[in-house]
């Protein structure tokens, strides 16, 4: 029992942590087009959570240009973004973080 509850302990603790450098990376580089849960210049992060997986989130950010062609779009606005991998890893989970969870 001691063991489930430390496990469920740092579950919430890593989730937590991404969380919290996700919104470091967010506030840094993407405050000034999107918000978290409202439309601003760009779409907000529920609404790309609800949209996107993982791979898709991580490829706009990266080559934005390219995936918008892919996905369709006849323009892109969204500058590409260097991140080293734990920031996309942070930015990806705390975009997914916003997704709606589906009730039963």
């Amino acid at each position: 029992m001691r063991l489930e509850k430390a496990i469920l302990i740092f579950a919430l603790i890593t989730s937590s942590l991404y969380a919290i450098d996700g919104k470091k990376v967010f506030e840094t580089y993407c405050w000034g087009c999107h918000h978290q849960t409202a439309t601003a210049f760009g779409p907000s992060f529920k609404t790309i959570a609800s949209k996107r997986n993982a791979d898709e989130i991580k490829a706009m950010i990266t080559d934005p240009e390219s995936v918008s062609k892919l996905f369709g779009y006849k323009r892109n606005a969204m500058p590409m973004f260097r991140l080293n991998q734990e920031e996309l890893d942070s930015i990806t989970n705390y975009i997914l973080s916003f997704k709606v969870k589906e009730s039963r």
